[in-house]
């Protein structure tokens, strides 16, 4: 039974991984007063283009960077239209997950001359745990032994996220610009520099989930291999209440209702396999249902700000 359960553990936070990186974005980019719907998306271009360079360069760790850039890169597509050309932002962000999805399948069918997914990976480094001395230890060596790197980077960077948003000058201007961007310039904060700033982190920390769901999980990129993970993350990231930690908890909850839904297909239990299947979704609407109404997010969340407006 100790072993079922620290199996569903570790498999709760492997899977729970891309949320807390993308949840922690959506924290970011929303904090400031930007919608960032393209979570979804950044993450496609991520896990692609990190499957992408360490098929080319064998270096899971250039894959790892190359999926940061390539996600500040697309966050930048959102930045432009949404904070400087005042673009409607769900509509930006779903447009990005679109072309998110059409570029990465067409590169796939130029680059590997297949469609649905890459080769295989040759080198599997990230997807395994790192830390070796750590399954030595007594009852829960086996369970270290089942969480690749990403998992502990992925606690680094709520710690991170926590410090940087509610301990320091940025933060507060951070959480200004979101609340109220106008009272925030009259007293000197610079509320597009911010909000491009926040954006990009968003997408930086999207791109690094898209990266440990291909390099950290599967070692090869697949189409559609993010379903829906990237709109799971905004459900984490409000069910969390907008702050690093409620996101990291909530990301853990959804990642632990796939690990229920996987071993029980595992176990074999008479449990039809299409409920199964959409026990992750299912949880995903009920926690959202729970909190409808008593979570409020930044009051300029989604309203362009323009300068020149009294």
């Amino acid at each position: 039974m100790l072993f079922i359960i620290l199996a569903i553990l570790a498999s709760a936070l492997r899977l729970a991984t891309p949320l807390i990186f993308a949840s922690l974005g959506g924290v970011f980019s929303e904090r400031s007063g930007v919608f960032n719907i393209a979570l979804e998306g950044i993450m496609i271009m991520g896990a692609f283009f990190a499957v992408l360079t360490t098929h080319f360069t064998n270096s899971p760790w250039l894959g790892v960077l190359t999926a940061i850039i390539v996600g500040i890169i697309t966050s930048l597509l959102l930045a432009v239209l949404a904070i400087h050309l005042k673009a409607d932002q769900t509509i930006t962000g779903v447009a990005i997950n679109l072309l998110a999805t059409s570029l990465t399948a067409y590169l796939l069918e130029i680059i590997w001359h297949r469609s649905g997914q890459t080769d295989p990976l040759q080198n599997k480094m990230l997807s395994k745990n790192l830390f070796l001395g750590l399954e030595k230890i007594p009852v829960l060596g086996s369970f270290f032994a089942q969480l690749p790197v990403f998992v502990y980077m992925a606690f680094i960077m709520v710690a991170v996220s926590y410090y940087v948003l509610w301990k320091t000058p940025f933060g507060l201007r951070v959480r200004s610009v979101g609340e109220h961007p106008r009272a925030a310039d009259t007293v000197g904060i610079n509320v597009y520099k911010t909000r491009y700033i926040c954006v990009m982190i968003s997408g930086a920390l999207a791109g690094l989930a898209g990266a440990s769901l291909s390099l950290g999980a599967v070692n090869l990129f697949r189409e559609g291999m993010t379903a829906g993970k990237g709109f799971i993350a905004i459900a984490a990231m409000i069910f969390g209440k907008w702050h690093p930690v409620g996101a990291m908890l909530a990301s853990i909850f959804f990642g632990l209702t796939e690990a229920i839904q996987i071993q029980a297909s595992m176990l074999g239990l008479k449990v039809p396999s299409e409920f199964l299947q959409a026990l992750p979704y299912i949880a995903t609407i009920l926690a959202l249902v729970g909190v409808v109404g008593r979570a409020v997010g930044p009051a300029a969340g989604g309203k362009p700000y323009d300068k020149g407006e009294k």
